[in-house]
Parts: C-alpha cells; sequence; structure tokens
C-alpha cells in the first residue's frame, strides 16, 4: 500500500492501465468455455428469444397502429417484414450470450453493455428512416420493437440459460459424486 503522504511513493506505485480498469470491470478472465450456458437450456433460451420477440412485436403494432391509425398498413409492420428481420437479428444476439461467456467468467455485465451498444446501432436505421420522412409515429412504433427485443432477449438468455458454475458443471456429475461419497 503506498504511502500517499510521501510524492516519491506515489510516484513509484504503477497504476492499473486503462485495459486492465476495462478488462477487471468486465471480469474478462478467458474462462474459454468452462462457464458456457448448457446446450439445452441455451437451445430452449434462443427459441424463447425468437418467439417472445415476434409476440411482443405483434403486440406494440397491434397497439401502435390503435394508437396511431396512420400508421396502419405501414410495411414495416407486416408479420413477414419484420419477422424476417427478427428472427436471424434475435438468433445472432442468441449467438452473442455463450461467445461473451468465453471471455468473461461473470459475463452478464459485459453482455449488458454489448446489448445497449446494439441497441444503440440498431437505432441508426430507424433514424435514417425517420430523416427520410417516414412519420414519427411509425418510428415510434419502431423503437418500442427495437426495446422490446432487448427486453425479452436479454432475460431469456440469461436466466433460462445462465453460465454454468465451475463447481457443478452437470446435474448428473454432481449426483454421481454424491452417491460415490455415500
Amino acid at each position: 500500500m503506498p504511502d500517499w503522504s510521501c510524492p516519491q511513493s506515489v510516484a513509484a506505485t504503477a497504476h492499473p492501465s486503462l485495459a486492465q480498469n476495462v478488462a477487471a470491470y468486465f471480469s474478462l478472465d478467458f474462462p474459454w468455455g468452462r462457464r458456457q450456458p448448457a446446450a439445452g437450456r441455451f437451445l430452449v433460451a434462443a427459441i424463447v428469444s425468437i418467439i417472445g420477440s415476434l409476440a411482443a412485436f405483434a403486440a406494440i403494432v397491434a397497439i401502435g397502429t390503435t394508437i396511431f391509425p396512420a400508421t396502419s398498413g405501414y410495411d414495416h409492420f407486416r408479420f413477414l417484414y419484420y419477422a424476417k428481420l427478427t428472427v436471424p437479428g434475435v438468433a445472432a444476439v442468441a449467438l452473442a450470450w455463450p461467445v461473451v461467456t468465453l471471455f468473461s467468467s461473470r459475463a452478464r455485465r459485459l453482455f449488458a453493455w454489448l446489448t445497449v451498444l446494439v441497441m444503440l446501432g440498431g437505432m441508426a436505421p430507424v433514424a435514417w428512416i425517420l430523416y427520410r420522412g417516414t412519420p414519427a409515429e411509425a418510428v415510434l412504433v419502431l423503437v418500442a420493437m427495437h426495446l422490446a427485443l432487448a427486453a425479452v432477449a436479454f432475460p431469456a438468455l440469461l436466466y433460462i440459460a445462465p453460465q454454468r458454475n465451475p463447481g457443478h458443471d452437470h446435474a448428473l456429475g454432481d449426483l454421481s459424486r454424491r452417491r460415490a461419497l455415500s
């Protein structure tokens, strides 16, 4: 511990670099697969994310077109239009979760920040169509759809397919170890 009253001690004390601070903040300890979600649970979480997002979008479009009748019939609000964008988009988001768990043993924070960054990036096309003359009411509905995707996919992935605890890799393995000890 440096003696803060002594200037020579303070100057000689190494401060962590920005990269070290970022690595510590995001728990970048590179567990390389030891903490990844179980494959079956991940598949269920991905399916729930896709179906849940599509259901949320359908509800938002129904509510949005009821509140803003002028947006009824807008191309972006047709199910097939947003489904062809949503399914691959949510699949990519879902695949990002096990990838993030390769880099961090406590990946929730990193995944949350990445979710925010991707959401902000996803608003660029929405801002572009607003700039090109799309009515603000329709853009508001599209923004709600983007937010709904994050509100559905993020918790589905984290809670249905959580990172594994390194001490409890498999439930069957734990059961067999308990039987062997008794």
